[in-house]
């Protein structure tokens, strides 16, 4: 990486008291450019009238926010997620990401229901100054899709659990907040607070969620057009931005802006799976009759299509759910495209699609048990982790079946 290239590169921090609660200003000079970075906390009140005053006195030619384009239409048009098209998601693959994003702000907001304020208000209200007062606003998050697909997949396997694991605790953890930690709350970035923990004992999670964003915030802050910018950033991200910003990383944004492709390892184990079974049945037919490999075949539809068809009952799903799990795992199972809880997900969905009211309250209800039961939209995902888990068994038992069958007399 090189030295951003500007004759003058200076930081002056500044603190702007509100309501007892100190908030950092920095102020960056490069060059021409003068860049004012506002550290805030995205369940703060204090942070919403902070950007207020700043954007209003300041009076930039531009005004960058921590969001991307998903975000933002999510956190300020919030009915658009009432007409959420779950089907549509579903069908493009990206139910894992939803179920994600749905994780991580529902622990976000309920500590913001504890300090009574909408998670990300101060973005939003970045914005919406900026537009009253007839300011450029620049979105400089990168996609958050592909923010969480470059995790999960730049997270080794054996981690992967743990990962999941510590985001599903984050949901049930309901551990009092005192006083002294809501001060604290309002002075950081609580979606980063707790990426940062995680980071900890994963650095490749940490890596992706805020050193690369760091990176790719501080460069899309120095494209924008004008002499004077501020910058809405979470508090979590400003030390990385102020260390970033000074320095030239306009080559690194096009690969951390991708999207890792699978590993032609996995490629390879997926496809090599169904290749052996089918490969088994065949040995099997040829070395020890028809009747054999039938008895295979038939030992391996039921044992995924029965395995998949419990996942569903365990789901509660729709009676014609449950029929579809049974009859797609054993052809899914034969196949790394698709999986069987994809094709659950969406005749549940089909059958049993989410209501508005539902959808809005998907935040509250995923934190208890009987939420995920209730609520028609988390039944959605539920009907696509059982079943698919039942799925994998059934590959598992129909796989050593068949196998065995090969050995013996």
């Amino acid at each position: 990486m090189e030295k951003h290239e500007s004759d003058t590169v200076s930081m002056d921090d500044k603190s702007t008291t509100a309501d007892s609660d100190q908030q950092d200003v920095t102020r960056i000079r490069l060059g021409d450019k003068e860049i004012v970075l506002v550290g805030t906390a995205h369940i703060s009140k204090e942070s919403v009238e902070l950007v207020k005053k700043i954007i209003t006195e300041e009076r930039p030619d531009c005004v960058c926010v921590e969001l991307d384009e998903k975000r933002y239409k999510a956190i300020s048009q919030r009915e658009r997620f009432e007409h959420l098209d779950i089907k549509k998601v579903i069908k493009s693959k990206q139910l894992t990401t939803l179920m994600a994003n749905l994780i991580l702000s529902s622990y976000q907001k309920k500590l913001g229901e504890k300090i009574g304020v909408l998670p990300g208000s101060e973005l939003i209200e970045a914005t919406k100054t900026a537009e009253e007062l007839g300011i450029p606003v620049k979105l400089c998050d990168r996609d958050v899709r592909t923010t969480l697909l470059r995790a999960w997949r730049k997270t080794p396997l054996w981690k992967k659990g743990k990962l999941l694991s510590s985001l599903i605790l984050s949901l049930f953890d309901d551990t009092d907040v005192t006083e002294e930690k809501l001060r604290e709350l309002k002075r950081s970035d609580v979606i980063s607070e707790l990426m940062a923990e995680l980071g900890q004992a994963m650095p490749e999670l940490k890596r992706v969620l805020i050193d690369e964003r760091d990176t790719y915030l501080a460069e899309k802050i120095k494209e924008a057009d004008g002499k004077k910018v501020v910058a809405v950033v979470g508090a979590g991200h400003v030390a990385g931005i102020k260390r970033a910003i000074l320095e030239d990383h306009s080559k690194e944004i096009e690969e951390i802006s991708q999207i890792p492709p699978l590993s032609p390892v996995w490629k390879a184990v997926g496809w090599a799976i169904p290749a052996l079974i089918v490969g088994a049945i065949v040995v099997s037919a040829w070395q020890k009759g028809a009747v054999v490999a039938g008895d295979n075949i038939t030992y391996w539809i039921l044992a995924n299509g029965i395995a998949c068809a419990i996942g569903a009952a365990i789901a509660m799903c729709h009676p014609y759910t449950i029929v579809a799990g049974f009859a797609a795992a054993p052809i899914t199972s034969l196949t790394p495209v698709i999986g069987a809880g994809y094709v659950t997900a969406f005749v549940q969905a089909l059958v049993r699609p989410p209501l508005v009211k539902e959808i809005q309250e998907a935040s509250r209800d995923i934190i208890t048990l009987k939420g995920w039961w209730s609520n028609r939209l988390l039944r959605v995902f539920l009907a696509f982790i059982l079943p698919g888990v039942g799925s994998m068994v059934g590959t598992w038992l129909g796989g050593y079946k068949i196998f065995s069958s090969l050995f013996t007399g």
